[in-house]
Order: structure tokens, then sequence, then C-alpha cells
């Protein structure tokens, strides 16, 4: 099929499918005498597969290593298992910091609430980040 065809069926854009291609996850397919793009039918499953992996929030290069990996004719679900565990990880690390993030924006904005109408006067930029919040009572 050609790559309008490939779109089609997958539902990713032609460039999307040939970005693909330059990132090593989809391979490149062989050509028509006319030079088109020829994909074969396991490309709708690969490309079904790589939207998957993205959506779980793995990376391209994550992707290309779990297909390097069924590529070679090995079961690749324990190197899925291993990455997937560290995304939740890096997820879990993430959380915590947005929640460190949200407790000091919150501080800010009550501090910016709380202050002086004069504070402003003192500072170099703005008195709501150069000086530090008061502690609650």
């Amino acid at each position: 099929m050609k790559i309008g065809e490939l779109a089609a069926a997958s539902g990713i854009t032609p460039k999307t499918i040939r970005f693909y291609e330059e990132a090593g996850v989809l391979p490149e397919p062989t050509r028509t005498l006319s030079g088109y793009r020829d994909y074969g039918p396991e490309s709708v499953d690969r490309l079904q597969f790589v939207r998957r992996a993205q959506a779980a929030g793995l990376s391209l290069r994550e992707v290309r290593q779990i297909l390097a990996v069924h590529d070679s004719g090995d079961a690749p679900c324990g190197h899925v298992r291993h990455v997937l565990g560290e995304r939740l990880n890096q997820v879990r690390a993430q959380i915590t910091e947005l929640v460190t993030l949200e407790t000091h924006l919150e501080a800010l904005l009550t501090h910016a609430r709380q202050g002086e109408p004069t504070d402003h006067d003192k500072a170099a930029v703005c008195w709501i980040l150069e000086t530090e919040p008061r502690e609650a009572p």
C-alpha cells in the first residue's frame, strides 16, 4: 500500500510516517518501480504499537529498543515490563516535584496577597519573588 493508504488505515499522517522511518521505528519500505513507498499490512500493526507505546509515555528511543528486541526474534515483553516500571518511577518523581512546586506557588501567592504596599520599593524587580513568604500562623 502507498503512504496515503497507510496513513488512512493507521490514522497517522504521511509526514509522521516518514518521520517514524527516519527515527528507525518503522522500517523503510520497498519502493515501486515509479519510486513510491510500498508498505505491507504489518506496517499498520507496527504503527498502532508505536502509538500505544507513546500513549504510555515511552520515548521513540524506548520504542525503537523494544522493536529491535522484537525484530531480532526475541519476545520483548520482559523488556517492556522493565521500561514501563522505569517510566512509572519517573512519573511518580514528577508528581512529587509538582506537589512541591504547587505548595511553593501557593505560598508565593499568599505572600503576594498579604504584602505591604511599600514592599515593592525595596525590590530590584518584584518583591513577591525577592522576599521570603511569611510563615502561616
